[in-house]
């Protein structure tokens, strides 16, 4: 299944970024400040210490302008692109204090992103036989949701619901809460109709009656949460063409493949983005201008 992929509004996250940017910086960086001329002008380039998936180029492009306005990037691997050990992905010069006052920032970021997207393009080569897309979570860092999601999508996933607003998720709570799936699927309907909003309904379900409730909620789409890979089988049989199909629950790179095979539509993990390993970069000062 083709997965879309988009670019964030790194504008709309300019709050976030200064306050990163404060935390680090504080009243001056003077290790940059006591040994370089405040006019003095310098070259790095952003080097690949290990294979993956890129993710964060275009962010860290616009980091390097927004800190250094004199800044001038060269790109020569885009995102979402794989790269190898020793790929110079772009070269920026600019101020050289500015430089050195970005190079963490710049560092922290992309590398992260780029884990996630290496991590999330692992799983989707599993499953690439299939039609079958692996969806994150909102198990994501506080404040970086957006970007971090936009790494999923780099690294060939699809994103769920952006945050409790875009996309209606009745769990379990809810359902126990409002007395049942079709109780709780008719007052979400009446909620939305009273307030206007067009929004899809995700229905969790934990066994095979849940399911056959749902289905006969006319639920958009129906999650199948812990079930084996039997028990999905039994439940694609009765959702097909009726509702999207998602599963989840503990499912990993080991097993990934039997539940895709199975023929739901979606496979969401929260291991994507709340299990990674940053993917080893550097930003290396040039000999030459």
């Amino acid at each position: 299944m083709s997965v879309e992929k988009w670019t964030p509004d790194f504008k709309a996250l300019q709050s976030s970024f200064d306050l990163a940017i404060a935390e680090d910086l504080g009243d001056g960086d003077h290790s940059a400040l006591s040994c370089l001329n405040k006019t003095e002008r310098g070259k790095a380039k952003l080097l690949a210490k290990e294979n993956g998936i890129i993710a964060g180029v275009a962010l860290s492009r616009y980091l390097l302008a927004y800190i250094d306005p004199s800044a001038v990037v060269s790109v020569f691997i885009q995102d979402g692109s794989r790269i190898y050990k020793g790929d110079i992905v772009m070269e920026v010069e600019g101020n050289s204090i500015k430089l050195l006052q970005a190079e963490r920032l710049v560092l922290n970021y992309i590398q992260r992103l780029s884990g996630i997207a290496t991590n999330t393009s692992k799983y989707a080569a599993l499953i690439a036989h299939t039609s079958c897309t692996i969806l994150d979570t909102r198990k994501t860092t506080p404040g970086l949701r957006v970007l971090e999601k936009w790494a999923v999508a780099l690294g060939g996933g699809g994103n769920h619901r952006m945050g409790l607003y875009d996309m209606i998720m009745l769990k379990d709570n809810h359902i126990d809460f409002s007395g049942g799936i079709l109780t709780a699927v008719k007052k979400v309907r009446n909620y939305l109709e009273r307030n206007k909003k067009s929004l899809k309904i995700e229905v969790e379900t934990r066994n095979i009656n849940e399911v056959i409730e749902a289905v006969e909620a006319q639920a958009d789409r129906i999650m199948l949460d812990n079930f084996s890979v039997q028990q999905t089988k039994l439940a694609v049989e009765l959702i097909a063409g009726r509702a999207e199909i998602e599963s989840s629950g503990g499912i990993t790179k080991e097993t990934i493949v039997s539940y895709a095979e199975c023929g739901v539509d979606f496979i969401s993990v929260g291991a994507l983005t709340h299990q990674i390993a940053s993917l080893d970069l550097s930003l290396k000062a040039c000999a030459e201008l």
